[in-house]
């Protein structure tokens, strides 16, 4: 082999090496409907929470599910607890999932919103704002709910 031949060799094996080396992996594109599908969750959940519905919350929620909400970590039962006792106190709070960004890298996903919303109580009725974000999993073609985050955002 001669000089120049072997300059072209070397460089040709160092741009492959490159490419194995930096090329980021092709991943598919997620199915049609997916990020549909995870913000519906997310309102699911919410329908749930407002109507002290345990077995809808738990549909769209893994076993595992926690939250990050009011200054503690709950699991989904605290959570429904936590609702289904500001309800008794005549409590009426809407959540409103707005503004949602969904990434999906394969059966994961993360969303955040902007949850807009009120409190009704004795004192009368208050708007609200959470910034919020949830982490899902696709489990058997279901979207569900493993983690959720609620801040209160300044008005």
């Amino acid at each position: 082999m001669n000089y120049s031949r072997s300059v072209a060799w070397v460089k040709l094996t160092w741009v492959a090496m490159a490419l194995i080396c930096f090329a980021r992996p092709s991943i598919a594109a997620p199915p049609d409907g997916d990020q549909e599908k995870i913000v519906a969750a997310v309102r699911a959940m919410f329908v749930a929470l407002t109507n002290d519905d345990l077995a809808g919350f738990r549909a769209v929620t893994s076993p595992g599910f926690h939250a990050f909400d009011g200054g503690s970590r709950m699991t989904g039962d605290e959570l429904m607890a936590f609702a289904q006792n500001a309800h008794a106190a005549g409590n009426i709070y809407v959540w409103q999932v707005t503004e949602p960004e969904v990434h999906i890298d394969g059966r994961t996903a993360w969303m955040t919103y902007i949850n807009r919303g009120s409190l009704q109580d004795a004192a009368g009725i208050k708007h609200l704002r959470w910034l919020e974000s949830a982490v899902l999993r696709k489990e058997h073609g279901s979207w569900r709910i493993h983690f959720l985050h609620s801040t209160r955002a300044r008005e």
